[in-house]
C-alpha cells in the first residue's frame, strides 16, 4: 500500500465484516457522488475480523459475512482491507489455526491493492512475514504506546507500514512535529476514542478480550472509569482531550504532514458508524442525502 505526498486525509474505517451491509450502501454513494463529500479526504482502508477468530483482539468480533464477498467489495473500489488480528496472548500452538490462515491466504490474493493485518503479537508478526509476505502490517493501538520513546521505536521498526499510538499521544505536537516526513507517513492517529483519558487499565482490558477470543476461562474486565456505565457516546468522545475533529485534521495535522486517521467503532452499532461517516467525511449540506440513502436500505441493522 503506497503513501501519498498530497495533503489528503486517509481514513481507516471500522467494521470490515461487522458493517458490510452499511459499506455496501455507503461505498457506491461515496464514489458516485463525490460532491457530497469533502475533497480533502479519502478512504485508506476498512478493518475488522469475522467472528470466532482466535487471532482477533481489541474487540470480540461479531461479523459473519462470507470473506470472499467482503474482500470482493473492497477490491471493487480499490480499498485496502485489513484483518484485525491484534490478540496479545497468542502461543505457538495458535499459529496453525485453519480459519485465520485461510483468511490471510484470501487477503493475499488481491492484485489491485495491497491488504494488511493489524497486529500486536511479535510471534504472529514473524509467522505472517514468513507465510504471507504480500501483506503489510500495522502496529495495533492495543499495545497502548503512551511513552513517546516506545512509540518512536515502533515507528522506526521497518516491519510496520503504519503505527497507531495510544490516543493520549495525539496532541503531543512538539514531539510529533520532530518526526521526519517518512515517519510521519507511518503514524495513524485514533481520532474518536471515548475511553477515559486517565485510564490506567486500558492494556488489561485488551488482554481480557484476547483471552476471551482464545476461549480462556477468565473474568470479564470491568471498567471503573467515570461515566463507564453510559457506554460509547460520540458527544462524549468529542470532549475527550485526545479527540481529533475535522478542524484539527485540516488545520493542524495535514499541515504538519500527517495524513492517516483511524476511526474506531467495531463494537458499536451501524447508526453510530454512519454518524462518524457523516461527521468526518460528508459536507453538512449533503448529510441528509447520505442519511436517506442509508436509512432507505432495509438490510441495515442501525441499532
Amino acid at each position: 500500500m503506497k503513501h501519498s505526498t498530497t495533503k489528503t486525509a486517509y481514513y481507516h474505517l471500522p467494521g470490515l465484516f461487522e458493517f458490510y451491509d452499511l459499506y455496501s450502501v455507503f461505498l457506491p454513494l461515496f464514489y458516485s457522488h463525490r460532491e457530497y463529500f469533502y475533497d480533502w479526504c479519502d478512504i485508506g482502508s476498512v478493518y475488522g475480523a469475522p467472528s470466532d477468530c482466535i487471532w482477533g483482539g481489541g474487540r470480540v468480533e461479531s461479523g459473519n459475512r462470507d470473506p470472499r464477498e467482503v474482500f470482493a467489495l473492497m477490491r471493487e473500489y480499490g480499498i485496502s482491507a485489513r484483518l484485525t488480528f491484534s490478540n496479545s496472548q497468542l502461543e505457538p500452538v495458535h499459529l496453525a489455526d485453519k480459519k485465520c490462515n485461510a483468511l490471510c491466504a484470501l487477503l493475499s490474493e488481491n492484485d489491485r491493492v495491497q491488504n494488511g493485518v493489524i497486529i500486536h503479537s511479535d510471534l504472529l508478526l514473524d509467522y505472517l512475514k514468513s507465510h504471507y509476505p504480500d501483506l503489510y502490517f500495522v502496529s495495533s493501538t492495543t499495545k497502548v504506546l503512551t511513552d513517546f520513546a516506545d512509540f518512536l521505536n515502533e515507528v522506526k521498526n521497518d516491519d510496520f507500514l503504519y503505527v497507531v499510538p495510544d490516543f493520549r499521544l495525539n496532541k503531543a505536537f512538539d514531539r510529533l512535529n520532530t518526526l521526519p516526513d517518512l515517519q510521519k507517513n507511518k503514524v495513524e492517529f485514533l481520532c474518536n476514542e471515548c475511553c477515559f483519558f486517565g485510564c490506567m487499565d486500558r492494556k488489561r482490558c485488551y488482554e481480557a478480550v484476547s483471552l476471551n477470543n482464545l476461549g480462556k476461562d477468565c473474568p470479564d474486565h470491568r471498567c471503573n472509569a467515570p461515566d463507564a456505565k453510559t457506554g460509547y457516546r460520540f458527544s462524549k468522545a468529542m470532549t475527550n482531550p485526545g479527540f481529533i475533529g475535522i478542524d484539527d485534521i485540516q488545520n493542524i495535522y495535514l499541515p504538519m504532514g500527517f495524513s492517516n486517521f483511524k476511526i474506531e467503532g467495531r463494537g458499536l452499532g451501524s447508526a453510530l458508524i454512519l454518524e462518524f461517516l457523516l461527521y468526518y467525511m460528508t459536507k453538512p449540506e449533503y448529510q441528509i442525502h447520505v442519511r436517506e440513502a442509508v436509512y432507505l436500505d432495509n438490510m441495515l441493522d442501525l441499532f
